[in-house]
């Protein structure tokens, strides 16, 4: 069942106003069975994590990855790990506010901070949502070049189409749709895991790089490019996102059944998004044993490393395999990009436009930017606007991150489920950390 523009309303829940469902006819429409075992309920929750999970392992990804590994080796392998325990963190919050209240963080922001506010949220979420998509444009646009040889100009205006594939796929249901993304992702890991044993890294080097270093903080040009995975992985989208996912299961909806379905889904999240951490680790451990090692340092385009990957490890299959695993990556992360901008447009503006003119809208406007960008400048530019957009994405988290730290923490909306004193305190440090970095990555590019 597709989501749609049709309005539905649902009973007042105690101390909030009545309120219109996040997703419209999917919302609680796969049924959670009762009576049935721990295995079999697991399976029952499982799906929004890995919905989740794609938009951590995007084109955006690659290219950060990709420049990380090349440039420092595995130094910055300790970023990647650290960047995905934060989504773990954030992801878990973001799914026991959508249980716990009913609601989506879109929706419970407007209510806690008034039209005004709202509005500026929208639109500082719009252009995480249009940074994500430029992404996913250049992306997907790059691996059919280098599949089919199609150009990359019309690449990009080709994946203005990619509209009509997700509305298609839409009508499998909702449970069809989470079945594709999981074998994508399961594509995707099996790509990467041939690539890593051509690559043969070295175990050191990667044992090495799991620990952090200052250098890190005080490198303005590394700075730069770890904010980017920290943007690339933590993405403030996601945050709406899942908060509204979860609530397409049909849980019990008293305490018991809450605090059960949180726990069901905080294990989806945290496996879904461990195969997201494999998956980034996998693309800078590949950078740093490929192409730092051999003396190409520079490497920031993705063609660059389609190019030289097959004759710097011998294995003519490497270059076919990474361009398919870009292409999947590519076309997973369109799925959630619709269903994110419909739950952001609906939660601050009260505003429903169907889906099709709503992802046709967003895709607009990055479709638009990057095929001049590339009419302009050529091929050489794609990797600067991946790795830009991943930063921009970074900049907006905080605007999405502080409201739900804030909101789960709040006592009176949560009831048994707020915050503990601990993860309070650990979500408030990531918060602060990321603000920290965000600022200090402006103060870089300014002086």
């Amino acid at each position: 069942m597709a989501p749609s523009d049709v309005s539905l309303a649902e009973p007042m829940t105690p101390g909030l106003a009545p309120r219109s469902v996040s997703l419209g006819p999917v919302h609680r429409s796969i049924r959670i069975p009762v009576d049935a075992g721990w295995f079999r309920k697991l399976l029952a929750f499982g799906g929004p994590g890995y919905l989740v999970s794609v938009g951590y392992m995007d084109p955006g990804n690659w290219a950060t990855d990709l420049a990380g590994g090349s440039a420092y080796g595995y130094t910055l392998l300790s970023v990647v790990v650290l960047s995905s325990l934060m989504a773990m963190l954030l992801q878990a919050l973001s799914l026991r506010l959508g249980i716990a209240t009913g609601r989506d963080l879109a929706q419970l922001s407007r209510e806690r901070f008034g039209p005004r506010a709202s509005f500026a949220f929208w639109a500082v979420a719009e252009l995480a949502i249009v940074a994500c998509d430029l992404a996913e444009v250049i992306g997907t646009a790059i691996a059919l070049e280098l599949l089919f040889g199609l150009p990359l100009l019309w690449g990009v205006l080709l994946t203005a189409g990619d509209t009509l594939l997700v509305l298609g796929l839409q009508r499998w249901g909702f449970r069809g749709v989470e079945a594709l993304v999981v074998g994508l992702i399961a594509l995707i890991t099996v790509c990467f895991g041939y690539e890593l044993l051509v690559s043969s890294p070295a175990m050191a080097g990667v044992l090495g790089g799991l620990v952090p270093r200052t250098q890190i903080v005080h490198d303005p040009a590394m700075l730069y490019v770890a904010i980017g995975i920290i943007g690339a992985t933590v993405m403030p989208h996601n945050l709406y996102l899942h908060s509204a996912l979860v609530q397409t299961r049909g849980y019990a909806e008293d305490e018991h059944g809450k605090r059960e379905a949180i726990r069901f889904a905080t294990i989806d999240s945290n496996v879904a998004l461990g195969f997201a951490l494999l998956i980034n680790a996998a693309i800078l451990v590949l950078a740093a044993a490929t192409f730092h090692t051999s003396g190409h340092q520079d490497i920031a385009e993705l063609q660059d490393a389609y190019h030289l990957i097959a004759p710097l490890l011998g294995a003519p299959l490497a270059a076919t395999v990474f361009a398919l695993a870009l292409l999947c990556a590519g076309q997973n992360s369109t799925l959630t990009g619709t269903l994110a901008g419909q739950i952001v447009m609906e939660g601050f503006l009260h505003m429903r436009i169907r889906p099709w003119l709503r992802r046709l809208v967003t895709r607009a406007l990055a479709v638009v930017p990057a095929a001049i960008v590339v009419a302009l400048s050529g091929e050489q530019a794609t990797g600067d606007m991946l790795i830009g957009s991943q930063v921009v994405l970074s900049l907006q988290l905080p605007f999405a991150m502080i409201p739900l730290v804030w909101l789960t923490g709040d006592k009176r909306l949560m009831g048994p489920f707020a915050n503990s004193r601990m993860m309070s305190i650990a979500a408030w440090t990531v918060s602060l950390l990321i603000v920290a970095l965000n600022l200090k990555l402006a103060a870089d590019m300014l002086f």
